[in-house]
């Protein structure tokens, strides 16, 4: 009667055992070569989602209506990205804000915004 749970107990440690030695050398690995914090990817042109998915969850964000109309930004599926800084390759740090303009998928982002620098 007790073999059941010992056995499961048993087969959940050794698969946690291998997930761990598996994924913690590999991953710590990747974190060595590319440092604790990423490079800023180029998110011009893509959906809003995507920013909130490929950035870091330490990763300081500031969204905004690029537009000028100081539209709420409430559904990300529906805006896509005109303007981001820093630019795409900079190195990310805990003092970084990324700063992503917006407009509704189907409106084309102004000529202004696309050539402004910060």
């Amino acid at each position: 009667m007790r073999r059941g749970p010992l056995a499961g107990a048993l087969a959940a440690a050794a698969l946690a055992a291998a997930v761990g030695a598996a994924g913690g050398a590999g991953s710590r690995r990747a974190r060595e070569a590319s440092g604790p914090w990423p490079r800023m990817p180029d998110f011009r042109g893509r959906a809003l989602w995507r920013v909130f998915t490929r950035l870091d969850h330490r990763t300081r964000l500031d969204v905004h209506d690029a537009s000028g109309r100081d539209r709420r930004v409430l559904w990300p599926p529906r805006w896509r990205v005109c303007t981001q800084y820093p630019a795409a390759g900079t190195g990310l740090d805990r003092r970084t804000t990324v700063v992503i303009g917006v407009l509704r998928k189907g409106e084309p982002c102004p000529v202004r915004v696309t050539a402004a620098r910060r």
